[in-house]
């Protein structure tokens, strides 16, 4: 009976440890088009053309430029504690108007690559 349920113990063991690693997912390149598998699928490549942007892709350039500007701006706006919030009020209009402009420009300007993409179809 003790040999039984040490072996169970092994197993459940071994099952848990089995089930918390973690699964890869498989890539393709281009050497793989055309490859065929048992279940009838295949490797399909695409030529597919992506954007990159080389600096700034989150936009903290112009995040940070338009919330200065704003709250200068804003600071010039009303009296007393109507001056501090048209300030934040500015820098945060600021900030949103820098990084969409910042943004618009990447978009017209940045490098276009095109990229071999494969994947398994069925």
């Amino acid at each position: 009976m003790r040999a039984t349920t040490t072996l169970f113990h092994a197993t459940i063991l071994g099952l848990a440890l089995a089930a918390a690693m973690p699964v890869q997912a498989q890539t393709y390149g281009p050497q793989d088009e055309g490859k065929r598998f048992e279940d009838g699928s295949q490797v399909k490549c695409k030529q597919v053309e992506v954007q990159r942007n080389s600096t700034d892709p989150n936009r903290i350039g112009g995040t940070v430029a338009g919330a200065v500007i704003g709250g200068l701006v804003g600071n010039q706006i009303g009296s007393g504690s109507g001056k501090k919030l048209a300030t934040v009020g500015g820098a945060v209009a600021g900030g949103a108007i820098g990084r969409n402009v910042q943004g618009k420009q990447q978009q017209s300007k940045g490098d276009r690559v095109v990229e071999t993409r494969c994947e398994r179809v069925w």
